[in-house]
Formats: structure tokens, sequence, C-alpha cells
């Protein structure tokens, strides 16, 4: 699998099983671009998700790998 595809499919799952809104992922994929940091921390530290949704995150990532 891809990198490029794996996170099409991380963005897919965070709008589909998570909810969060294409204007949250914007805010998350932007500051990812300065930042550098993993998408997950990032949406967490931002608040745009919470701590039992970053926990599901991360499962996901986990049992896709």
């Amino acid at each position: 699998m891809t990198t490029g595809k794996k996170n099409i499919e991380l963005l897919d799952f965070l709008h589909n099983e998570l909810e969060l809104s294409d204007k949250d992922m914007a805010v998350a994929l932007k500051h990812q671009e300065f930042d550098n940091g993993p998408l997950p921390m990032l949406l967490w530290q931002y608040g745009l998700v919470d701590l039992q949704q970053l926990e599901q995150i991360l499962d996901w990532l986990y049992n896709e790998s």
C-alpha cells in the first residue's frame, strides 16, 4: 500500500467513522505541512478530536499496518 493511498484511507476513516468535517481535516492538514507532525496527534493537539477518538484513530492505524 502506498503512503498516498493510506492517507486517503485515513481521511475517509476520519470523515466517515469519526464524522470529522472537511474543514477540521483541512485545518489539521495545513498544520501538518508546517509542524510536520503525525496527523492524529495534530487533530488531538488542536482539539479536533478527543482522547477516545484519538485512540480509535491509533487503533485503526495499527490494524491497517
